[in-house]
């Protein structure tokens, strides 16, 4: 069986081309960061070629952004081809299947126009937190209203 579910961050803006025979497809990177620490007490992170065709790539390409959280459900595929020095190349994709975006389209939007670091080199500190967050779009929000949980469902 060959499966593979993966959970990450596109580490840039998805590149959407067509075949010879004019069907869309998307190449993009995934940032998925491994379950366990090194020696060092950090996490490292794997970064995963990922591919989607047809109409998922075109949503792919036209909705998602760097840094774009989505889960994969895929297969992975390999090749081979061979360089312009003569040498063989190999690699390895995963072709996804099935792609679930995990923010919402205002995240998306709002990391798309938040400033990179290297936006702040000679600008003032800012007076506001740079992603400030709707209160209309934070599900966990306290809108006044009570909540009861009773004891038994703890259990």
């Amino acid at each position: 069986m060959n499966r593979v579910c993966l959970v990450g961050r596109l580490t840039a803006k998805p590149e959407l081309r067509y075949t010879g025979s004019n069907v869309p497809y998307a190449r993009f990177s995934l940032a998925v960061n491994r379950t366990f620490s090194n020696a060092q007490g950090e996490r490292e992170t794997d970064f995963i070629n990922i591919i989607v065709w047809r109409k998922q790539a075109e949503n792919v390409a036209n909705y998602l952004d760097k840094g774009s959280q989505v889960s994969i459900d895929g297969r992975i595929q390999t090749g081979s081809y061979t360089a312009q020095d003569g040498s063989k190349r190999y690699t390895t994709d995963v072709v996804a299947d099935n792609v679930q975006f995990l923010d919402t389209r205002k995240q998306n939007e709002a990391r798309a126009s938040a400033p990179t670091p290297y936006d702040y080199q000679d600008a003032p500190a800012p007076s506001a937190p740079v992603n400030n967050v709707n209160i209309e779009d934070d599900p966990f929000a306290d809108f006044g209203d009570n909540v009861s949980i009773d004891d038994n469902f703890l259990d």
